[in-house]
Parts: structure tokens; sequence; C-alpha cells
């Protein structure tokens, strides 16, 4: 049982109800995660927002689901890593890929080294190093690109923290957590 009411969309009003319609307009349902954020029209304004803008961003779909199932994984968001397993199979991710985006991997350098660098914002909570930003720049990131990911990553540290606090219900099929090694 989730911490908050889960507002409806028939019953709710003004701009809870805007963003409820578009949301129910991208995902054809409105998604637990976003009834529950809509107890606060400002959070939920927030977050349908960074989605909006994210997905108009130079990292693209299939990468921004990557980054958002490994940082799920990484602080144990069951919710975020049904709902961005299944995003990803969308976005054209196979079960493969998205099983080692959360673990933080790929087979694809460039894209692995960006996947560490999101986990590595997560397990030190922003603290990073110059040479931490250089060593990604390194695998051809860009600096839109690594602003970018740190925008993604904090995005998905509020969906999990909604999710894992408020104890959302999952709607999306569930996703085994991988225990880091």
């Amino acid at each position: 049982m989730p911490n908050v009411p889960l507002i409806d969309r028939e019953t709710a009003t003004g701009s809870v109800k805007e963003h409820l319609d578009q949301i129910t307009s991208a995902f054809g349902t409105v998604p637990a995660m976003f009834k529950a954020v809509a107890n606060s029209p400002a959070a939920l304004a927030s977050m349908w927002g960074s989605f909006g803008a994210f997905g108009g961003g130079t990292l693209g779909a299939a990468l921004g689901e990557q980054i958002a199932v490994a940082v799920a994984n990484r602080n144990s968001c069951e919710y975020c890593l049904a709902a961005h397993t299944a995003l990803g199979k969308k976005a054209g991710l196979s079960r493969d890929t998205l099983a080692a985006a959360q673990d933080g991997q790929s087979d694809d350098p460039k894209t692995a080294a960006l996947l560490d660098f999101a986990l590595k914002l997560v397990n030190d909570r922003g603290q990073l190093s110059a040479a931490d930003v250089q060593a990604v720049r390194e695998q051809g990131w860009n600096d839109e690109q690594i602003v970018e990911t740190i925008g993604q990553v904090a995005l998905n540290l509020f969906t999990n923290y909604v999710n894992i606090a408020l104890d959302v219900p999952i709607d999306f099929p569930n996703v085994p957590l991988r225990r880091a090694s």
C-alpha cells in the first residue's frame, strides 16, 4: 500500500489534470509513480518537465534508459528498474543490454564509460574530481553530454526516492535487482 494516495486523473483538477492528461497521451495510461507525485503539483510539473526536456536531449532514449536502469539497480528501486527496462525495450535495447546496464556495463566501451560515470555520481554523491570528468571526455563524451548525464542521474535519483519512500506499487513487469559484486 503506498504511503500517499494515488491521484486519479478523472478527479484531478487544474495543472495536475493537465499533466496527467499529457502523461496519459504519452503512455496510454498514468503510471502509479505519476499518480503518487501528483500529490504535489510542483513536483509533478518538475518531474514531467524533466522527462520532456531529456527526451529531446543529446543522449537519446536508449542511452537515457541504460542510465536509468543502472541508477535504479544501484539504489534498489524496483519500480524504476521495471519501468525503465520496459521503456528500454521500447527504445530498441535487448534484454542482455539492459541486464548489463544494471551493473553499469556495456559491450560498447564509450557507453560503459558513461554508465560508470553515472554510477560514480551516485556512489560518491556527486563528489567527483576533474580526473573523473576528464576520463569520460577521453572516451568521446562532450561537455553537453556530461552535464546532461548529471541531470539524468539527478532525475533518476528523484524518481527512485519517490518510489522507494512512498512505496509506490509497481505497474510494469517486474525485473530482478542485481546485487553489486
